[in-house]
């Protein structure tokens, strides 16, 4: 993005006042699970619903003065790739505003940061059942809506009641049902312009000695299937009827190495990072493994992992 329209931004920003601050050359491709990329060129952490819709007024206000300003949303940082140069936008993460999660009943209602894995362990002690599988999931509640995360049998669309969300264009804060979301197979109608903010999950009330023996079962059952170290879980999205994992395998893809990137030896969709690596290593790398199995198996892969600043 030009520095005037930077400079614009900045100048918008200021007047909102932000708890946080603004950032530059922030380190976001330290935020995500593949420790590796480029700064934002701006960042912003705001800490409640107030800020954000400032903060999306305030960007905005750069398009109205003809500037493109390029807006990312991160949340757990479990499926971006952000490129060695970096983010030449804004950049917002929530804050701790948006961490609150609590139970009525058999609902849950919880915020947009909220980690899967907390989620799913404060659902068990609190005696309701469902929310197992995300135990085993790096991302948040937000993150979750928008691709319909899921695993183990089960996905968001199973539990969602609804989400909260702000709109990055207009900074209206409104609520999705679940139909309104269209939840697919891990995708959602939530578009790049919104933020889930929230959600209610509808769980089942049972018993917490089962609860905690399938949380159990599903972190035993990660650590024994997929690698640790620095990746973003599964690469590719499985095409129907079939493992993207099987194919990238049979494809002769597993130890695949470019670079600092290296198709995991353990489990086939998932690509591991080098500590120090390079964002542009695995994208190479990404790139090869649909080069590869479309030409062995006549299928291409569809990523996951959202690609930002290549």
């Amino acid at each position: 993005m030009p520095e005037s329209g930077l400079a614009t931004l900045d100048d918008a920003l200021r007047d909102v006042d932000l708890v946080d601050g603004v950032q530059v050359d922030y380190p976001v491709g330290g935020l995500t699970t593949y420790r590796v990329g480029g700064p934002a060129a701006r960042f912003v952490r705001p800490v409640d619903i107030a800020e954000l819709e400032r903060v999306a007024l305030a960007a905005a206000t750069v398009v109205d003065v003809g500037g493109v300003l390029p807006v990312l949303v991160v949340g757990r940082g479990s499926n971006l790739l952000v490129a060695d140069r970096g983010f030449g936008g804004l950049v917002i993460q929530l804050g701790m505003g948006f961490e609150e999660i609590a139970i009525d009943g058999d609902v849950v209602l919880a915020g947009g940061a909220v980690s899967l894995p907390v989620a799913a362990r404060f659902t068990v002690a609190g005696g309701l059942e469902g929310f197992e599988w995300a135990v085993g999931v790096p991302g948040s509640i937000g993150g979750a809506v928008r691709m319909n995360a899921g695993g183990h049998g089960s996905d968001m669309a199973a539990v969602l009641v609804s989400a909260t969300t702000v709109d990055l264009q207009t900074g209206a804060t409104g609520t999705r049902s679940l139909d309104d979301l269209a939840l697919g197979y891990r995708r959602s109608a939530v578009t790049s312009a919104e933020v889930v903010v929230a959600a209610e999950l509808r769980l089942v009330v049972g018993e917490r000695s089962r609860g905690e023996e399938k949380l159990a079962e599903v972190v035993r059952w990660r650590r024994a299937n997929q690698p640790g170290g620095h990746n973003a879980g599964s690469v590719f999205a499985n095409p129907p009827g079939d493992s993207a994992g099987r194919l990238v395998d049979t494809a002769g893809g597993r130890g695949l190495r470019i670079g600092s990137a290296e198709v995991s030896v353990r489990h086939a969709n998932f690509i591991q990072s080098d500590e120090g690596g390079s964002a542009e290593d695995v994208a190479r790398l990404m790139t090869e493994v649909v080069r590869l199995v479309e030409e062995v198996h006549g299928v291409r892969l569809e990523p996951e992992t959202v690609l930002v600043g290549f």
